[in-house]
């Protein structure tokens, strides 16, 4: 707040410049009264934003509340596991919180501060699932019309959640156990190896184990995935109630 002999020009001005409010001599001392408490007001106002911002985000850490002895097995598993850099298979059907379980996963690991990243493989077409995990190269193909970092690339030093594998196409899960192996990846169109460092965790509605039975998914990629195995009970299972 501002006082002054001031033109309007002047008071715009100071205004733009970050005052709350200009006010002209002689003074009035209502009008004083009355900014400040509008003022302080604001000031508040702010403040509670804030915080309330603030608990928005703490009530999106994906806490998993339940009593149930199957829902206090899962959150042991997770302060478990979450501290290493064990790669986890998570099964259950669609809606059972498989998603919620990989978040905590990640919130709960050293490298919560690193990027969460989500690739629904099941979404995502399957002539594009390579270039959206692993990134192309400018003219890879008709529609690259820049080079483009691929989800690997774009969780290096975090979390790699691919959800839904189980639809993932033969040739990208072939990729995928190379990237699993040796902690590279090409980008589609290019040959540079470009080295990565992600922590990864899978999650599937299916069972893998009949997927592999009919030849629609590589046993090795399963043993490489399935290291820790979590297996999310349904909605029809258990009593569930997640806050995110």
């Amino acid at each position: 707040m501002i006082s002054g002999h001031g033109t309007v020009d002047t008071a715009v001005d100071a205004l733009k410049n970050g005052a709350y409010d200009f006010i002209q001599k002689p003074l009035d001392l209502n009008r004083i009264l009355v900014t400040l408490r509008n003022a302080t007001d604001q000031s508040t106002l702010v403040k509670e934003t804030q915080i309330l911002k603030k608990k928005i985000h703490a009530s999106k850490t994906s806490d998993i509340v339940g009593e149930s002895s199957s829902i206090q097995d899962i959150k042991d598993m997770i302060d478990t596991v979450a501290p290493t850099d064990a790669r986890v298979l998570i099964t259950g059907g669609n809606g059972s919180g498989k998603e919620l379980v990989a978040r905590q996963l990640h919130e709960k690991s050293a490298r919560h501060k690193a990027p969460f990243i989500e690739v629904n493989c099941a979404a995502i077409p399957s002539e594009l699932i390579e270039s959206e995990l692993f990134g192309h190269e400018k003219g890879a193909f008709t529609s690259a019309i820049k080079q483009r970092k691929g989800k690997f690339e774009q969780a290096d030093g975090g979390t790699l959640f691919l959800d839904e594998i189980g639809d993932m196409s033969s040739s990208a899960q072939a990729k995928v156990l190379r990237a699993l192996q040796e902690n590279r990846i090409t980008r589609v169109g290019g040959e540079k190896d470009i080295k990565v460092n992600v922590r990864i965790l899978a999650a599937t509605n299916k069972n893998l184990r009949e997927e592999i039975d009919a030849g629609r998914f590589r046993e090795d990629l399963f043993h490489r995935l399935s290291v820790i195995l979590i297996h999310v009970p349904s909605l029809n299972e258990r009593r569930m109630i997640f806050h995110c």
